[in-house]
């Protein structure tokens, strides 16, 4: 019997289009902040491979205890979902393991995780249509998520963000109606590069939030960078 495939097409209200905007923006904080954080305990124990295999890294939970606004700008269904999970994964701990009720707490935590898995997707299918129908075109970087998290050890927590499965989700519903993903190439000095006069730094931390050029002009680090991914974008489309 041949498999069948539908498709819903999603109006979001304006409430839900700043829900969608800001939770973008939460992500890009999350991401930041883990990766300033974990290459600070690169740099740290990079001498010592053993207390670096054994060091805690921070994982996205450790920043929505830290900034509770976080908490506020994640859709409910996931976050009720993500704290079932962790009580089950509480209760598997303490279970006897072999016993009937640990295998039962184990089947427990993995159909949680299965519901997670396919409630992430689901968002991330809603996001990128929202963008799809929305814009011409869209302008991204292209991040090796996998050297990252090789490079910095990032293990699975990287890869659970979904990066990669949105932006393929993005890439085809936008060539469904035409339209474009453009990704810019990721040695593109997007952060470095003052979006008002051009001047590249030699040098910028990941701790400097804010980007102030020798020209006088001062933003924030990321809205510095979404200018220049953004101007590059349209240099590619030929429309600058």
């Amino acid at each position: 019997m041949a498999n069948k495939a539908y498709k819903f097409r999603l109006y979001p209200t304006q409430e839900q289009e700043q829900l969608l905007a800001k939770t973008f923006g939460c992500v890009r904080f999350v991401y930041n902040k883990m990766l300033e954080e974990r290459i600070q305990i690169y740099e740290k124990f990079k001498d010592d491979k053993e207390a670096l295999k054994q060091h805690k890294f921070p994982t996205p939970a450790k920043y929505k205890r830290d900034f509770p606004w976080l908490r506020a700008n994640y859709p409910r269904f996931y976050r009720q979902a993500l704290e079932k999970l962790a009580r089950a994964q509480r209760v598997l701990s303490r279970r006897r393991k072999g016993s009937n009720r640990w295998h039962k707490q184990r089947l427990t935590v993995a159909q949680l995780h299965e519901k997670i898995a396919n409630q992430r997707q689901d968002f991330l299918h809603q996001a990128a249509r929202q963008l799809a129908n929305r814009y011409d075109a869209v302008v991204i970087e292209d991040l090796n998520m996998k050297g990252m998290s090789q490079a910095l050890h990032f293990g699975q927590s990287v890869h659970d963000n979904g990066w990669g499965m949105f932006t393929s989700f993005l890439q085809y519903k936008l060539a469904e109606q035409g339209k474009q993903l453009i990704k810019i190439d990721k040695w593109f000095p997007s952060s470095k590069m003052c979006s008002c006069c051009g001047r590249v730094k030699v040098s910028l931390s990941l701790s400097e939030r804010l980007f102030c050029c020798e020209c006088g002009f001062v933003a924030d680090r990321d809205t510095n960078a979404a200018i220049n991914i953004k101007k590059e974008g349209l240099k590619q489309l030929g429309t600058a």
